[in-house]
């Protein structure tokens, strides 16, 4: 085995969930220790088997935590992968009025001519943007694709410039996109990465139209469509996303599976077959959510009581300094009670929360990480990190306090676009509520 080999079985630096956490963890108990073991032999074995082509990437959804990755910044063709981007952006137009489920959209030569995956659509006619939608979603159908990128731009390749401007956007930094189909073209290029990145932003960004992407079958003009995805059904919470497939790219997959609070994105470059591509998928989601069971098993509800708090930190700096305060004691007494105090109705205050985590330097690296990521939207705004215990369990919620409303709204909007999970923190409840995206 070479170095190459031996380098690209380990969790890359800054892609390992928790990893000094988690490498504590197995000292403790050995169960973690046989769970990395499990997915290094099942990326031994598969990648044995397949070509350069091969890339994979597991990622908790809610933190965008990369909890396993092989060759995941690898510049490969996404094949009809693409298509998730160009429904991206079909759900973004009709979250904002551009289009709307029943208009009917006219099919070009060019959309006519695509070749096949197609639902056999005629120059001239027409097609509703919901049946297109729903085409490739099942069918994955290249005409339909083309149809809709003409409805938005005024040719399919300038909906292409618009696509790779999006995807930056979305963090998406090694993605360039040519065509709204993922048809052959050699400057059409993603990275296992960053299709994570898009699979979770579809989640997070329109959860009101994320829900078709479990459709297992879709009838038009009389001919009934199987969706390709064939985890669906079959692989427990397996909700979506898309196959891919063409000659150049091997058998592609995102995959997104949810069990209980834990929702994972999976994606597989390279498959040698569909069968081959699933089954390595299914290893990999099922290792991942073993990972997330012994990390965070539990569900984390709105503490009854004012919780105990345990830190705060500043983010003046973008790295801020974890100060520690009993865990006994929920209010330091010389502590400010506009910073320490929970959230109250009377001082109005608006917080956000990015995540719930089994200890506090991650619920802090957490923080960094969005701080980092909020282009200055974060600055001078403190950190409250405190524990909740559930059956006897400690969990530290990662949040941060002392904006109004819609300052809070904005930065989790702006967290959510780069994949980053956020909720507001309501002054009179606590509440925790998503923020739609616009």
């Amino acid at each position: 085995m070479d170095n190459t080999l031996k380098t690209n079985h380990k969790f890359e630096k800054n892609e390992s969930l928790f990893s000094k956490g988690v490498f504590s963890l197995i000292g403790r108990g050995g169960i973690l220790a046989a769970i990395f073991m499990t997915t290094f032999i099942i990326s031994t074995l598969y990648s044995s088997e397949s070509s350069a082509r091969y890339a994979s990437v597991v990622m908790d959804s809610r933190t965008g935590q990369i909890l396993f990755s092989r060759n995941a910044d690898k510049k490969l063709y996404p094949a009809s992968l693409t298509k998730i981007m160009t429904l991206y952006m079909t759900f973004e137009a009709l979250s904002t009025g551009r289009l709307t489920l029943g208009k009917k959209l006219r099919v070009s030569a060019r959309a006519a001519g695509q070749t096949p995956t197609k639902l056999g659509l005629k120059k001239g006619g027409t097609i509703t943007v919901k049946d297109a939608m729903f085409g490739l979603i099942t069918k994955s159908a290249n005409d339909a694709a083309t149809v809709l990128a003409e409805a938005m731009a005024p040719t399919e390749a300038a909906f292409a410039q618009k696509m790779t401007s999006r995807a930056r956007k979305l963090g998406m930094s090694r993605t360039s996109f040519r065509n709204a189909s993922g048809l052959p073209n050699r400057r059409q290029k993603s990275t296992a990465r960053d299709m994570a990145l898009l699979g979770a932003a579809m989640i997070h960004d329109f959860p009101q139209f994320y829900q078709l992407m479990a459709m297992q079958s879709f009838n038009y003009r009389g001919k009934k469509y199987k969706n390709h995805n064939n985890l669906l059904g079959k692989y427990s919470g397996a909700d979506g996303i898309k196959t891919g497939y063409i000659r150049a790219s091997g058998f592609n997959l995102v995959a997104s599976a949810k069990r209980g609070s834990n929702r994972l994105i999976g994606v597989v470059f390279g498959g040698q077959s569909a069968k081959s591509r699933d089954r390595h998928m299914k290893k990999l989601l099922d290792n991942g959510f073993d990972q997330m069971d012994n990390i965070r098993p539990f569900v984390i509800p709105r503490p009854n009581r004012k919780p105990a708090k345990i830190a705060l930190g500043s983010s003046h700096s973008g790295t801020p300094v974890l100060r520690t305060a009993s865990i006994t004691t929920p209010t330091p007494k010389k502590a400010s009670p506009a910073i320490l105090a929970p959230l109250r109705p009377t001082n109005k205050t608006w917080g956000i929360q990015v995540g719930a985590f089994s200890r506090p330097g991650k619920a802090r690296d957490q923080l960094n990480l969005a701080a980092s990521r909020s282009n200055g939207l974060m600055a001078g705004k403190k950190y409250n990190i405190y524990q909740v215990t559930q059956k006897g369990t400690p969990i530290y919620r990662a949040q941060m306090i002392g904006f109004k409303e819609a300052e809070a709204r904005a930065l989790c909007r702006n967290l959510q676009r780069q994949s980053i999970t956020c909720f507001i923190v309501t002054p009179e409840t606590g509440n925790l509520l998503r923020v739609a995206q616009n």
